[in-house]
């Protein structure tokens, strides 16, 4: 019983450490992309805001397949799972690249954290299509092609419980455009932690692999779109722990 009240505790005290840390940090943020006309400065602090808050909640991330990432460009496209508000704080620690995510555009008016997100560089994209999604997606081929990842979570949004769901088109059509591999990422173990819904952190361990990447032109020229995106989704489906995959 004690163990329950002390982790409850632990994770009660989350927000406010979440809220106070944000509110330090994002305003260096901000400044520092202001000097340095670059995300670079802001995205390293934004390492050690993720390494923070997750020692603070008791999460732990373990991290395998960093060899996958020799012998790569700096611009690619990384697509990831996503099942939990802590995934962009475990790939923060177990990348070790620099990277801008393609995040809704409702994080963005977010107090502090919104501009933080905007002056490092990171795209918000409208989840309702049309141009703006259009847009969007160029804004992204572009970074890919200055020679910067970007991570998109192909699922679209959070699965409500913890296991993978049907991709979209965007990250595949976002590697096509800009020519480079895809590196997928298998994130387990995110929603036992913090499940979509629910604000109280647990304590536990992300597991993260970084898996092989995987080539949008084949022997005969560019895959299809559906071929793709089906070689994507299965590449992450073997990376995950049982508790993840579809049931």
């Amino acid at each position: 019983m004690w163990q329950r009240i002390r982790h409850i505790t632990r994770g009660l005290l989350f927000i406010p450490w979440f809220l106070s840390l944000t509110a330090v940090l994002a305003p260096v943020a901000i400044a520092m992309s202001l000097v340095t006309r670059s995300g670079d400065a802001a995205h390293r602090l934004g390492r050690r805001w993720s390494r923070w808050l997750l020692a603070a909640a008791g999460v732990e991330v373990e991290v395998t397949g960093r060899e996958h990432l020799a012998g790569l460009p700096g611009g690619l496209v990384i697509a990831a799972n996503h099942a939990s508000q802590l995934d962009i704080l475990a790939l923060f620690v177990a990348l070790p690249i620099q990277f801008r995510f393609v995040a809704k555009k409702e994080l963005f008016h977010l107090p502090l954290l919104g501009p933080a997100m905007r002056f490092t560089g990171y795209i918000p994209i409208d989840r309702s299509g049309g141009r703006s999604a259009v847009e969007s997606l160029n804004r992204a081929a572009e970074v890919v092609r200055s020679g910067v990842a970007v991570l998109i979570f192909p699922e679209g949004t959070r699965s409500p419980d913890g296991r993978l769901r049907p991709f979209k088109p965007g990250g595949v059509l976002l590697a096509r455009k800009a020519g480079t591999p895809v590196l997928p990422v298998a994130i387990s173990g995110s929603h036992r932690c913090l499940p979509r819904g629910s604000i109280l952190v647990r304590p536990g361990r992300i597991r993260v692999r970084l898996l092989p990447p995987v080539d949008p032109v084949g022997p005969g020229g560019p895959k299809g779109k559906d071929a793709l995106t089906r070689e994507l989704h299965q590449a992450i489906l073997s990376g995950l722990d049982p508790g993840n995959r579809p049931a």
